[in-house]
């Protein structure tokens, strides 16, 4: 009997499922439906080979002839062309054809490095989504965003592309360092003020249990957070509109990433305290009361989470900003909180964005 839960990303011809359980990648048949073809690439890292690549190796050797790995430098300082081109690099020096599947192995990058790679190699061949960190589980893996980053911004040149299929394999969770595990949490508790008042009360109850990585905890929160997301992708895939909810934390998170330089945050510690802007300009605007920003910077302290960008000079912050993907016509557009558990997008003046950003950032 397998002892796992699946979700459904339902995207018409290319639904695909989202595996959720403990020792799912170490088993065949977790791999059986999926598209025959003679070669199969792994892509990871330098963190993640030694502890994993054999035994999905092993895994796969059932349905493939020839295995291939590519390994990666870890880390967000590395999500560029170079990288991607390693990958390339791989694909073409051993003929890979174009039923060739790759298999992303690893975090967010890998993740977003590998599916864009299989979106433009020979124009598209399948790949699959193994994560092997919380962030990556909960949100990075699920929804098809590929991307590397660009000097002057995030994820700046990608593609939309969907999986065959994401196996996350909660026992890999176990090896990561309890800075990834805090990281990984943050996008976790997005999902309560964006789309569910009720997970946001269950984390405030669970959170301790969550970073000791307590099983029955965590299970659940992956649960419900890629139940939320799959419903958002399969209601507006490519963003259009509701889907840009999930980038709450985001447009002010990007930016400090951006201004600290690549890898000196976590990304989901950069949400964190993009969150809180967030939260604190939806009550100069009106939409919350103050006790909302106070519930969530006290949530993401017992996260283990800083709550406080360092100085970033307010024009940089700025520019940052403007190179959003939801910016239109040169207007920012922020993910903010109506209500708990309700997102909206809107622009707002400049002078209370200024405001929001100074009360979470430190002084020079």
């Amino acid at each position: 009997m397998q002892n796992h839960r699946t979700y459904t990303v339902a995207l018409g011809e290319r639904s695909y499922p989202i595996l959720i359980g403990s020792a799912l990648f170490d088993q065949a048949h977790t791999f059986a439906a999926l598209p025959k073809a003679s070669q199969a690439l792994i892509v990871t890292n330098t963190t993640v080979a030694p502890l994993y690549a054999s035994r999905l190796q092993r895994a796969l050797s059932a349905h493939y002839g020839q295995i291939r790995l590519c390994v990666l430098p870890d880390g967000e300082a590395y999500k560029n062309w170079e990288t991607l081109n390693l990958i390339f690099d791989t694909l073409l020096g051993a003929a890979c054809d174009r039923k060739t599947v790759l298999f992303a192995l690893g975090g967010g990058v890998v993740g977003d490095m590998t599916g864009f790679a299989a979106a433009s190699y020979m124009r598209g061949v399948p790949f699959v989504q193994v994560p092997t960190t919380l962030l990556a589980q909960v949100d990075s893996s699920v929804g098809g965003k590929t991307a590397i980053n660009h000097p002057l911004g995030k994820n700046m040149v990608g593609a939309f592309y969907q999986p065959q299929l994401v196996v996350c394999d909660l026992a890999t969770l176990h090896s990561l360092p309890a800075r990834e595990v805090s990281a990984g949490l943050a996008e976790i508790i997005k999902y309560g003020p964006i789309a569910d008042a009720d997970f946001f009360v269950w984390l405030e109850q669970h959170i301790e249990a969550l970073r000791q990585l307590e099983e029955s905890a965590l299970a659940y929160a992956v649960e419900r957070s890629c139940a939320i997301k799959a419903q958002v992708v399969g209601q507006d895939e490519k963003e259009s509109g509701l889907r840009a909810i999930l980038n709450f934390g985001h447009t002010f998170g990007h930016a400090i990433e951006a201004g600290m330089g690549y890898g000196n945050w976590l990304h989901g510690e950069a949400v964190a305290v993009g969150m809180l802007m967030a939260a604190d300009l939806s009550v100069r605007l009106g939409l919350m009361d103050i006790t909302f920003p106070r519930r969530l910077q006290n949530l993401l302290e017992k996260a283990g989470l800083p709550t406080q960008a360092p100085y970033m000079d307010m024009d940089a912050f700025f520019t940052h900003m403007a190179v959003d993907k939801k910016a239109e016509a040169g207007q920012i557009k922020f993910v903010l909180i109506a209500k708990l558990g309700q997102a909206v997008i809107r622009t707002a003046p400049k002078d209370l964005v200024a405001h929001a950003i100074s009360a979470y950032m430190a002084t020079p």
